[in-house]
């Protein structure tokens, strides 16, 4: 008897994995992006300039560089000078640093630096996923430190934190 319930169970098992390897998800990806590539296969990532009242000349080529790094690594979309599928343009429009604490002797014990991106998103697939939106990163430093002696490493920091908040809200669609 126990043989016949042993046989049953291998031929359910046998029938149902065919049917459960068939099944998958087409849209979702581990790494967070949805993107129908049968519709989607370019994107265009212009130049984003710096139009902050203070620059820091390299911070344009550290955040162009981590931009265009984030949508080559987690998705399988070209990327193209002009007439992609999916379009990110826009600026750097602030790059400001604040007191964030002050010490008992009353001097700032803390500094925050912040950067500002305005992003234009045009998706030539579905037009209603179009948008225009700012998107900040902040960074704190001891203020017994030269922002020259950190600057580097903030703003690659806030860079990354930057493009992610750009790849989720243009692919992830979260």
């Amino acid at each position: 008897m126990a043989w016949k319930s042993k046989t049953i169970l291998w031929v359910v098992v046998g029938m149902m994995m065919p049917a459960l390897v068939a099944c998958s998800i087409d849209f979702y990806k581990f790494n967070g992006a949805s993107i129908d590539y049968t519709k989607t296969k370019t994107i265009q990532i212009d130049n984003f300039p710096i139009r902050s009242a203070y620059v820091w000349a390299p911070m344009q080529s550290i955040f162009q560089n981590k931009l265009t790094d984030i949508f080559a690594q987690q998705t399988k979309l070209r990327q193209v000078k002009r007439n992609g599928d999916l379009q990110l343009s826009g600026e750097i429009t602030s790059f400001d640093q604040f007191n964030k604490g002050i010490s008992s002797d009353g001097y700032s014990s803390q500094v925050q630096l912040k950067m500002t991106v305005n992003v234009r998103f045009v998706n030539n697939a579905n037009h209603k996923e179009d948008f225009e939106r700012q998107f900040t990163a902040t960074a704190e430093y001891d203020a017994t430190q030269q922002l020259t002696a950190v600057q580097e490493e903030l703003v690659t920091q806030m860079s990354k934190d930057i493009t992610d908040q750009i790849f989720n809200a243009t692919v992830a669609n979260w």
